[in-house]
């Protein structure tokens, strides 16, 4: 049985299925919504390629996960491939990176240990806005470069590569500038509301001041390449104007583990961990962290992750099946 198959049995079957897995807080940016940067332990301190095998393992006696590699910057691990790779033998990989390590060596490396998607941040259509927002002089123009690396090395190109976007009061004005700038590079694209509530997250950034759900459906429409679940999109202005939302299902069917192995129930509450991988099973924190009182109540963030999990959770609607089916497979 393949991995995409048993990843939409275990979804059917109302299982966890999505794991954000930060291998460092280490990053070479400085990106104004985030707080990981400043906040990273000596490489000696993060959980070890030992301990992703092991955490691999454990995942799988749960289900089959979408696990999104995350940072920091991942790509300052030098045993990056071989963290790919240990999830990848049971589980879909997907990687998020700023673009600036990536070179054809490495990009092949990754896709040859089986990651299935790799997601490159650009914030704005231009190389001025998103340097300065990135603290970094040439992020733009090595992002690109990034992208087309990946694309020419993925097996099956552009279906594996996406640009991601965070959603800012900024850059609300940019949406079909930054959508022809990754149709031109032949590649997807993912929008993620900005998280300014968070724990770990920056407070620089403003959300959008403006409605974004029409606008983002229409180009939906239009842009194929646009790789996202349309309730997610239709919900952005919903969650910016305090409308009603429907109860979150981290803790249940997603859950988050850092770089030293706490593990909470999402990327936003990484400060209230239920357990810790080194000192014991995942699924016995799993199971505890389903008892957490914040857990159901939460109505803190709207971003990519969450929609993933919200969309899909409890079995998943023909409309979102749709969608995952013909917009986001990577082959």
């Amino acid at each position: 049985m393949t991995h995409e198959l048993r990843f939409a049995l275990g979804i059917l079957r109302r299982r966890p299925f999505q794991c954000l897995v930060q291998v460092t807080n280490r990053c070479n940016m400085q990106c104004s919504f985030c707080d990981f940067w400043p906040n990273g332990v000596p490489s000696r301190e993060e959980l070890t390629l030992a301990d992703f095998q092991r955490i691999a393992g454990e995942l799988a006696e749960l289900g089959c996960f979408l696990v999104s590699v995350e940072g920091g910057e991942p790509f300052v691990r030098p045993d990056l491939v071989d963290i790919v790779r240990a999830f990848a033998a049971r589980h879909l990989p997907l990687l998020y990176t700023n673009g600036w390590y990536v070179d054809e060596a490495k990009a092949r490396a990754l896709f040859d240990a089986g990651l299935t998607q790799v997601g490159v941040s650009i914030d704005f259509p231009d190389a001025r806005r998103h340097d300065a927002k990135r603290g970094w002089p040439r992020a733009f123009e090595q992002a690109r470069r990034a992208i087309a690396t990946l694309r020419d090395a993925a097996p099956h190109g552009g279906k594996q590569v996406h640009v991601m976007t965070v959603l800012v009061q900024d850059n609300q004005e940019d949406l079909e500038a930054l959508l022809q700038l990754s149709k031109s590079l032949g590649v997807g694209h993912c929008f993620t509301l900005l998280s300014a509530t968070g724990f770990r997250r920056g407070h620089r950034d403003c959300l959008p001041t403006r409605s974004l759900s029409r606008e983002l459906g229409e180009a939906w429409q239009r842009h194929p390449h646009m790789r996202m679940f349309r309730d997610y999109l239709g919900r952005i202005d919903a969650f910016r104007e305090g409308g009603d939302m429907p109860r979150c299902r981290a803790g249940v069917q997603s859950f988050n583990i850092d770089h030293v192995g706490n593990v909470a129930p999402c990327i936003e509450k990484i400060d209230r961990p239920a357990g810790n991988v080194r000192g014991e099973r995942l699924r016995d924190i799993v199971a505890r962290m389903r008892e957490l009182p914040e857990v159901a109540g939460c109505q803190d963030c709207w971003t990519l992750c969450r929609g993933f999990g919200q969309v899909m959770g409890q079995g998943g609607g023909v409309k979102a099946w749709s969608d995952l089916a013909l917009r986001m497979r990577s082959h």
